[in-house]
């Protein structure tokens, strides 16, 4: 990561609430091939979210902690701070001197971008303002929100602007929150109704909506040079799996989150 910080632009994405076992499920049987495509083997990597909502997970993330692979360690971090004992800090590791990742970035010449989806980036209150606070330049607009059901286009269409803007020679680390798996989601399902609610079925529509636009997603990000690209859950949500439903609790369904990290070439197809 020390070669990559500096010399490509950075994006992240999180697919919020996105469950493993249904992302694992859709890139088998193709049906989400625009992100298959990129994934390492056209497989996700298991891992452990390190959050069980929105805002833990993110607090984490944002401080270097990535969710983690899902088997005995210890894992050496992309990202860290300087942490004297830290023993998931290698020499691959970019280590930053900062509170957080987004101002570490910012330190190194980046322009640091948020584009929010659920309430923690909304800005609508004291709490809402703490993550897109990090950035130097955030955008929150009730389109990009969960009861949208064209929230992820319009938070494409704000990315290829963000992108568009910005002067050739300067390196972005652009944040995508994606909010459309996150429930309220049956309406992404057709023939599902208000009434009957969310379900595995919904959630995994919201995925197949999602990926026939990260197209224009990855177009924009490395339309300028190579894009370090990570796409993971920040964690995942329950369907009545052993009786539990929603997040924010110790549930595998919920702890247990797809990730990767890949390059995207600049030119390339996405």
């Amino acid at each position: 990561m020390n070669d990559v910080v500096g010399r490509d632009d950075l994006l992240l994405v999180t697919l919020d609430t996105l469950r493993f076992d249904v992302a694992r499920e859709l890139a088998e049987a193709g049906r989400i091939p625009h992100l298959a495509r990129h994934l390492p083997g056209g497989r996700w990597e298991k891992r452990h979210a390190p959050g069980s909502f929105t805002y833990a997970s993110h607090q984490a993330m944002f401080a270097g902690f990535l969710p983690t692979p899902a088997s005995p360690g210890p894992h050496p971090r992309l990202f860290a701070a300087r942490f004297a004992g830290s023993e998931s800090t290698a020499g691959r590791t970019f280590v930053f001197d900062t509170p957080d990742l987004v101002s570490g970035l910012a330190a190194a010449g980046y322009r640091t971008v948020c584009v929010g989806g659920v309430g923690f980036f909304n800005r609508r209150g004291a709490l809402g303002s703490v993550l897109p606070g990090l950035f130097q330049e955030s955008h929150w607009e009730p389109e990009f929100g969960v009861p949208s059901p064209t929230s992820f286009e319009a938070q494409v269409t704000r990315a290829e602007e963000v992108v568009a803007a910005l002067p050739a020679e300067r390196r972005l680390f652009l944040f995508v929150n994606v909010a459309a798996l996150h429930q309220p989601n049956w309406f992404h399902l057709p023939g599902a109704t208000r009434e009957a609610g969310d379900s595995r079925a919904t959630h995994a529509a919201a995925l197949e909506y999602v990926d026939r636009h990260i197209g224009r997603l990855f177009a924009a990000a490395s339309s300028r040079r190579r894009c370090f690209t990570i796409v993971c859950s920040d964690h995942g949500t329950a369907y009545g799996d052993d009786g539990w439903t929603g997040h924010r609790l110790g549930h595998d369904s919920v702890w247990t989150v797809p990730y990767a990290h890949f390059f995207l070439e600049p030119g390339a197809l996405s």
